[in-house]
């Protein structure tokens, strides 16, 4: 039941994003006339080479006029990024349930273990569609935006990601890639699951051995103190496993899209 409910959530808020991206394309076409009024005006002030009364206070009209027409599109983003995160969230919390029903349901067979190539192929496209923290003029990038560490009192949720610090078979001890069960405030451990199903494993985890992970990028060209700064040392997952290693950072991103250049130790 459960299911069919966010299933018909999910159909409402994509029926309410779209209207919004209407939105979006007829208020920019709306306010690409006024765009127009501004390029002219100043090509006319460089052929009278002067600036007039007349044309400061035409400027001042049209920019104004501009500057609401981008207020009002950027309130519509927003409103489309919440819809966008709303369903991002139902998708996952519907994931879960299915995963729970899963592990439970002792009526069906058990599902067949994914392949590693398409694991790494889902945490890939995962990282890449981690979503861009935008906050308002004076906003400050809030925890797990980044390289910002969450709260010491924070509890991360049953289907969030975190680098959890194991025991492997030989006895070492090493940061794996794993996701949420659940927590227990009674102990303050963590029931974590290996994210790697073919090694698939329950780790029972003090707090102190479990990194929630971000939650969002950072955005170098706004937020450049979210970043992770040269020379500053994370952990970083070798290629094509979900084990983590220690390396710097050699590099920032310069660009909302593009990533940090690392290097092991």
């Amino acid at each position: 039941m459960a299911l069919v409910s966010a299933d018909s959530r999910i159909a409402e808020l994509l029926t309410e994003l779209h209207q919004l991206i209407k939105q979006t394309q007829e208020e920019r076409s709306r306010s690409e006339h006024n765009l127009v009024n501004i390029q002219k005006t100043h090509e006319r002030m460089q052929t009278e080479n002067k600036i007039s009364p007349y044309y400061r206070t035409k400027l001042r009209g049209l920019y104004t006029t501009a500057k609401a027409d981008a207020e009002a599109e950027c309130n519509i983003l927003r409103k489309a990024l919440d819809k966008i995160a709303e369903i991002k969230s139902l998708l996952e919390e519907r994931r879960i349930a299915a995963k729970i029903a899963g592990l439970y349901n002792d009526s069906e067979p058990p599902r067949k273990t994914m392949r590693r190539g398409v694991l790494m192929t889902l945490l890939q496209q995962s990282a890449m569609t981690l979503p861009l923290w935008i906050g308002k003029p004076g906003d400050k990038p809030p925890p797990l935006c980044g390289a910002i560490p969450a709260s010491g009192d924070y509890v991360a949720r049953p289907g969030d990601k975190v680098a959890a610090r194991v025991k492997a078979v030989d006895g070492d001890e090493q940061w794996i890639l794993a996701e949420v069960v659940s927590y227990s405030h009674a102990t303050n451990k963590y029931e974590v699951d290996d994210i790697d199903e073919e090694g698939k494993e329950r780790h029972t985890l003090s707090r102190r051995r479990v990194i929630p992970l971000p939650q969002w990028k950072a955005n170098p060209e706004t937020d450049p103190e979210a970043l992770f700064q040269k020379e500053q040392l994370v952990l970083a997952l070798y290629p094509q496993t979900t084990c983590f290693y220690r390396a710097l950072i050699h590099a920032p991103p310069q660009r909302p899209q593009a990533e940090a250049r690392e290097g092991g130790l």
